[in-house]
């Protein structure tokens, strides 16, 4: 491949990170509002920094402990490429953060002054923001690997670098948002039976931070990790054919999904109309059409093979095919969320299992999607088909990443607006956008799921290649070999006692911020009647230290347990140790789905706000909440997190591994 074709990625990158840049000072530039409103931007700016701050001070340690394992065990080169990834993934993720902490204030006065049309606009922007820079910082870190090293399995380092970051910011900001959620709306709706964000509820601000932590930082470090990943893996498996370009291919065709995102989001505009699930949609759909021209004229200008170009789509198509799985069993206007709310009639328990049946009839035409996309993948193009498939899926993430940072500045929006007092039509406006936003997000995860599928799979190859290359052997995983289905069978039981640890660790710190709630309702005169103000800092002082503490267990156990069966039952155990994806799909839209019947029925159907119904449907909707911001988007970053392990410690294991090959 000429150089001159490659430059197509970095030269997309800089556009991406230019394209942000301006979108982020058009947010900017957008009035703040009243002294109120900046009040309480503030607050929740300030909390969000802080949690960052902090989270920030235990990863420096894990990142330097870290580095020097894989400096003195493997090489320093790798050592310096995690590092370079997880800096990247942390930027991902504040630049995330800071940009939705000052579009979610702007959003709310813009519903107040100028109605739907413009409070929108600010709101998509500020999530496109985050969209173009985390695509654009992780292909230009790609880039700038492979041009100074021309090795692929360096790429690999930063991808692992940026993974376990990932996992961090995911899990942790899961735990925060997730804790101050449950407890602010058992206690404020249920108990009290005062609004959502009411600001006499001493949990609100750290509610509002917990938008920002989990779902922007959170979600941003998240697809900047499995975009890495996929490109990563596509560029192994090219790397190891004798048709040189196969190696560069991806990141030709990655740059070329940049720049169909940015056409993307350009053209983003709320009709009169004011269909906002259609607004959102039609962006991806242009820019999966852009994508589809453009990497079709490259290939035919560039003289590749058609039948990658075709591996590619379907897994573009497999992409679609999950976001509106996502969007029909999560939508607040579509039968599943409708019959929840109608459900919650009957109480909390019926709410629960109707939610939850949707949750796991959902899973089956996602699972559909990925296991055809792979399979006609691989019939196009063999294992690399498999890799170009994830690449395809990935490449319009500056688009997805968009809708989905955009939902917790709607929500955060609606927040503020509703503490300022800014009356109920400007929080019609606002919750009109938090509901697009919860099924944007819905499909985010679902997407980011799918992905990891294919990453996965495309991961096991890259793996089986470098085994192949390290022992000189031809290696097959048979699933009638005990050692491969030992793997499977463990490898099964990891996503399901991770996600039993971090929804436990919800609980477990939702139940300290109920009792503080509970306590300065009672012990503080005056909260009720709004002439006493409550401890805000207490709440989120709860929230920042039981997210941190509760986190380490998970690390040490994911990364634990994989090097444990690596070194224990040799290279052919890890083979089959990647699963999750049934349970991270399941929880993901069961999570969105009771979150719209919630909203359904606080509109104003089968009783409204305040009546039983609602009080179910909360009940239902706190139990989604770590499903779908926690557990779920969590188990995605874990499984490649676990698949990057066995690749990259697969010279150790081969050496010292109890049971050999």
């Amino acid at each position: 491949m000429a150089f001159e074709t490659w430059l197509i990625a970095p030269i997309a990158s800089l556009l991406s990170v230019a394209s942000g840049l301006l979108l982020f000072r058009y947010v900017n530039s957008k009035d703040s509002g009243t002294g109120k409103m900046r009040e309480i931007a503030e607050a929740i700016q300030v909390g969000s920094r802080a949690f960052l701050k902090t989270e920030y001070r235990y990863l420096g340690v894990f990142v330097a402990v870290m580095t020097l394992v894989l400096s003195l065990f493997l090489n320093l080169k790798i050592g310096a490429a995690y590092v370079f990834g997880a800096i990247l993934s942390a930027l991902a993720g504040v630049i995330g953060m800071e940009v939705a902490v000052r579009a979610n204030v702007r959003t709310a006065h813009a519903a107040n002054k100028s109605g739907l049309i413009n409070a929108f606009l600010i709101a998509f922007r500020g999530g496109a923001v985050m969209g173009l820079m985390v695509v654009g910082l992780a292909l230009l870190g790609i880039s700038v690997i492979s041009g100074l090293t021309g090795d692929p399995e360096l790429v690999l380092g930063m991808s692992i670098g940026a993974s376990t970051l990932t996992l961090f910011m995911k899990a942790g900001g899961g735990i925060y948002t997730k804790t101050a959620d449950i407890a602010a709306d058992l206690v404020g709706k249920v108990e009290l039976s005062i609004p959502e964000d009411d600001p006499r509820n001493p949990a609100v601000i750290a509610d509002n931070v917990g938008d920002n932590v989990g779902d922007c930082a959170g979600s941003g470090a998240d697809l900047f990790d499995s975009y890495i990943a996929s490109v990563m893996a596509a560029m192994i498996l090219g790397g190891a054919s004798p048709q040189s370009y196969l190696e560069f291919l991806p990141l030709v065709f990655s740059g070329l999904g940049i720049l169909s995102s940015i056409i993307g989001i350009a053209v983003v505009r709320l009709g009169r109309g004011g269909n906002l699930g259609w607004t959102l949609n039609l962006s991806t759909y242009i820019t999966c059409a852009v994508f589809g021209l453009l990497t079709f004229g490259a290939t035919l200008l560039f003289g590749y093979d058609l039948r990658i170009w075709g591996a590619t789509i379907a897994g573009l198509v497999a992409g679609i095919i999950i976001g509106l799985t996502s969007d029909y069993f999560t939508s607040i206007n579509r039968s599943p969320a409708i019959k929840t709310a109608e459900a919650a009639q009957a109480g909390a328990a019926i709410t629960i299992l109707t939610g939850f049946s949707y949750g796991l009839m959902s899973v089956f035409p996602a699972l559909l999607g990925i296991g055809i996309a792979s399979a006609v993948a691989y019939s196009f193009y063999g294992l690399y088909g498999v890799g170009m498939s994830a690449v395809g899926m990935l490449a319009i993430a500056g688009t997805i990443i968009a809708g989905d940072a955009y939902g917790p500045i709607g929500d955060n929006a609606k927040g503020i607006a509703e503490m300022s007092g800014l009356g109920e039509e400007v929080i019609e406006i606002t919750d009109k956008i938090d509901a697009a936003g919860n099924t944007t997000k819905a499909i985010t995860k679902g997407f980011a799921i799918g992905a990891a599928g294919l990453t996965a799979l495309a991961l096991l190859a890259s793996y089986q290649e470098i085994v192949e290359a390290l022992t000189g052997k031809l290696i097959t995983f048979d699933l009638m070999n005990p050692l491969v289905m030992m793997g499977v069978l463990i490898g099964m039981s990891i996503p399901v006692v991770f996600s039993a640890m971090i929804i436990n660790a919800v609980s477990k710190n939702a139940d300290r911020m109920i009792a503080e709630v509970r306590r300065q309702f009672r012990e503080i005169p005056g909260i009720m009647e709004g002439t006493s103000k409550p401890n805000y800092a207490a709440c989120i002082n709860i929230a920042t230290k039981g997210a941190l503490r509760e986190l380490m267990p998970l690390i040490v156990f994911s990364i634990g347990a994989t090097l444990i069966v690596g070194f224990v039952a040799g290279i052919h155990a890890l083979a089959g140790y990647l699963s999750g994806f049934l349970l991270a799909i399941l929880m993901s839209n069961a999570g969105g789905l009771w979150d719209n019947a919630k909203k359904y029925v606080a509109s104003g159907f089968f009783g409204g706000k305040g009546s039983d119904a609602h009080k179910a449907a909360v009940i239902g909707d706190t139990v989604g909440d770590p499903f779908k911001d926690t557990a779920g988007p969590s188990l995605n970053t874990l499984i490649t997190v676990m698949s990057q392990i066995a690749i990259l410690f697969a010279p150790l294991i081969i050496t010292y591994a109890l049971i050999t090959l």
